[in-house]
């Protein structure tokens, strides 16, 4: 993305910014400086401080030390949101759309005016709010029947409409597939040559050399370096946000020994239909991991889900180790041995308000005590146990997950599905919303229980995640249109997603 004219104008700025919670350190004494039209990504490991500054930035809490400016002018007091939502807004990876409320009604909530409200008015301000956006949806639509693009649209449509020219965008394509990506990137060129401003945060590192002109890094909440992308080689910058030289180590498939047909079958599909997808057959030996790639209406996540119980097929079986699995039953997919990584951690993996412990033994407790009643010290002893397994970096166990980074709550989600000892593990979308250190380790533990004999499922639209598995199927319109071994190469695997190669 290249903007349609440099500016020497600095359209936000935060300079020597420290924030302290209590002992921990967020941020130390950090800056960054974004010039006016450009698209500046800001990167690092999950913990590095970028949500912290983030939450500076728009003005949700003040900085210890430091300061804030928009166009060269402070920035507003924290209690004058009018003042903030002018400067600046941030697209969240996790929407702030409200479901239960029309679009009509999300784009204008809050400001519908004083007195009775003209809903033929409104609505028709929303259609026209929305029509550069090429957004086809009516605005009398409630907001939970939009695609993720189409709130993410809705949601950059709203802050602009409120006069704001400089966007933040926090992990803008952690839900999108490959087409709806680029839909979303040629909208964020046309912006930008229109004169907006984005701070782009994303740990698909391939997505800041397509869309960005500048890069900050972060690491342990210090400021590392800013350059432009087009002067910084990816091997620098990932070494540069882990601090390690080599960059990103993806475990791979080729260090496993090879399952044999004869290997026992842990997981087997017969004829199985469901919500985008048909007639699905397919046998998972033990050990063995597979891979389920395509597009985000291929039918890919419908199946994984079907597989652990979220949904109900419409006809065929789900069998673990040869014993049928009642459909549409979460515990009774459990009660069988199936272990589920489900793709929303906000909203189905994880209880926020819990502990790190709690929500890793969310599983098994109705063995740890009776009634589910956890004696203290064991419950301690399990916390710490997920906190070392799976390099989960907390204060303790007792820590609540709604304090982890992104990278460190997968974590303790992997640790939740995998407490019950699973012979089956389906993971949908295991790295989304990572920093590469933990996506090396969250695949790490998908090969070590591969190893010690645990079928696998991953689901993902990340072609590194492809690695750590044995045979790769690509869906396409609800069937399987391809199968890969071990060997597969990127360009093929893209060709079979994209539905370009003959079957």
């Amino acid at each position: 993305m290249t903007p349609a004219a440099a500016s020497t104008e600095l359209a936000a700025a935060a300079r020597n910014i420290t924030k302290r919670y209590g002992k921990t350190v967020a941020l130390n004494d950090v800056g960054i400086e974004i010039r006016d039209g450009e698209s500046h990504a800001l990167v690092g490991r999950n913990g590095a401080g970028k949500s912290t500054l983030v939450s500076i930035l728009t003005g949700l809490q003040a900085p210890d030390s430091g300061e804030v400016s928009f166009y060269g002018k402070p920035s507003p007091a924290l209690s004058d949101r009018e003042g903030w939502r002018h400067n600046v807004a941030c697209v969240y990876q996790k929407s702030t759309i409200m479901p239960a409320l029309s679009v009509a009604e999300n784009l204008f909530i809050n400001r519908q005016g004083k007195g009775l409200i003209s809903w033929s008015k409104l609505r028709k301000q929303a259609a026209e709010l929305l029509e550069p956006f090429d957004v086809k949806v009516d605005v009398t639509t409630p907001a939970s029947d939009l695609t993720v693009e189409q709130r993410q649209l809705v949601e950059i449509a709203r802050a602009l409409s409120v006069g704001a020219k400089f966007i933040i965008l926090d992990e803008p394509t952690a839900q999108l597939d490959g087409p709806a990506i680029e839909r979303l990137f040629e909208r964020l060129r046309a912006l930008q040559d229109s004169g907006i401003t984005f701070m782009f945060i994303s740990h698909h590192l391939e997505e800041i050399y397509e869309v960005c002109q500048t890069v900050t890094v972060f690491r342990d909440a210090k400021h590392i370096l800013t350059a432009p992308v087009a002067e910084l080689g990816r091997a620098e910058l990932v070494d540069a946000m882990t601090g390690e030289p080599g960059g990103l180590s993806v475990p791979g498939a080729a260090d496993r020994p090879t399952i044999g047909d004869k290997s026992t079958v842990a997981l087997k599909l017969s004829g199985l239909s469901g919500d985008s997808f048909d007639s699905i057959n397919l046998e998972v030996r033990r050990g063995e991991v597979i891979g389920l790639a395509g597009s985000a209406s291929s039918g890919k996540h419908q199946l994984a889900e079907t597989i652990y119980g979220l949904r109900k097929a419409a006809t065929g079986t789900v069998e673990v180790d040869g014993k049928a699995v009642k459909s549409g039953s979460v515990v009774d997919a459990l009660r069988h041995g199936v272990g589920c990584v489900p793709r929303d951690r906000h909203h189905e993996g994880l209880v926020p308000s819990l502990s790190i412990a709690e929500n890793a033994t969310l599983t098994v407790m109705g063995r740890l005590g009776p009634g589910g009643l956890v004696p203290p010290k064991q419950l301690a002893e399990k916390g710490r146990e997920a906190i070392k397994s799976y390099d989960i970096v907390a204060s303790g166990g007792e820590q609540p997950v709604s304090d982890l980074s992104g990278g460190n709550q997968q974590k303790v989600v992997i640790a939740r599905a995998l407490a019950n000892d699973p012979k089956v593990l389906v993971l949908i979308n295991p790295t989304a919303g990572v920093d590469v250190k933990s996506k090396e380790s969250l695949l790490g533990v998908v090969d070590r229980v591969a190893r010690t004999g645990t079928a696998a499922i991953v689901v993902s639209d990340e072609l590194d995640d492809m690695r750590v598995c044995d045979r790769v199927l690509v869906m396409f319109h609800g069937e399987v249109a391809h199968e890969f071994g071990r060997d597969w190469t990127e360009q093929d695997l893209v060709a079979a997603i994209e539905g370009v190669t003959e079957k």
